[in-house]
């Protein structure tokens, strides 16, 4: 019944790309864009267990180029051979965290974010039964963890991180648990989906 009421709240489709010139960064670089935005696609995954629903989050590679470190959804750039960002979420948390296509279902999606990297991410909500457990993939990802639905639902997880760039300051949201600081692009990704698919649903 909570996963039906929640995919009553999501897009039944991906919202077109075409105005996307329209949306606003989530912060302004230094630089204004000159391409085009990138399209990319993360995978929210509700994961069921016997304890209760999660989500899954993965902890980037201290060795990869950009957002080393950081805690992110599984997900990635679409790529032209990948049929729409549903199959480009899911191959890319296949390849992260080798969750098998197979065991997710896709039951909507959220507004796409712009950012200041000039990404244009459609998150995609999916239902997961992992036959098998998550396996981090070591070139791109160092941890994978999950994160209660009750917590993400739950309005007192959140408070704001403040950065301060150029003598500009902004602000995200953030949602610890245990030891890892979920802040940026995916804590605001987080914090969206609470708004859009779990308030007073997760109660």
């Amino acid at each position: 019944m909570q996963i039906l009421r929640i995919r009553d709240r999501l897009l039944r489709e991906p919202d077109s790309l075409e105005n996307a010139h329209q949306l606003t960064p989530e912060w302004m670089p230094d630089v204004p864009f000159n391409d085009a935005p990138v399209p990319a696609a993360v995978l929210i995954a509700l994961v069921v267990r016997d304890e209760g629903p999660t989500i899954v989050y993965t902890e980037r590679s201290s060795s990869l180029r950009k957002h080393s470190g950081q805690i992110a959804f599984p997900g990635g750039r679409v790529d032209e051979t990948d049929e729409n960002v549903a199959a480009a979420a899911l191959r890319e948390a296949q390849e992260e965290i080798a969750l098998d296509p197979e065991d997710a279902e896709v039951i909507g999606y959220m507004p796409p974010m712009f950012t200041g990297t000039n990404f244009l991410i459609t998150p995609v909500v999916a239902v997961a039964r992992p036959r098998n457990a998550f396996v981090a993939n070591p070139a791109e990802v160092n941890d994978v963890f999950e994160v209660p639905l009750a917590t993400v639902a739950d309005v007192r997880s959140y408070s704001k991180f403040t950065v301060k760039h150029r003598g500009q300051e902004h602000w995200t949201w953030q949602l610890d648990h245990e030891r890892h600081h979920i802040w940026g692009i995916t804590a605001n990704l987080t914090h969206q989906f609470r708004e859009l698919a779990l308030d007073e649903v997760a109660a």
